[in-house]
């Protein structure tokens, strides 16, 4: 038992070896990508919301 505890973590250590990892830079990119689009999907859905929102009003109002 304690062979195939010990095989599993050597293999996941030699298989994180073998992991290209992004640069500094690269994430730092990724990131800040993910933050923007994030920003943009966030307006575009609450100017949506909100134009739903005036049109349902005047719908009810009447």
């Amino acid at each position: 038992m304690a062979n195939r505890v010990t095989a599993y973590f050597r293999e996941a250590r030699d298989e994180l070896r073998k992991v290209v990892w992004p640069s500094r830079q690269k994430t730092l990119n990724d990131t800040l990508l993910v933050i923007v689009l994030s920003l943009v999907v966030a307006a575009f859905l609450g100017a949506f919301d909100f134009v739903l929102n005036i049109g349902l009003r005047g719908l009810i109002e009447r």
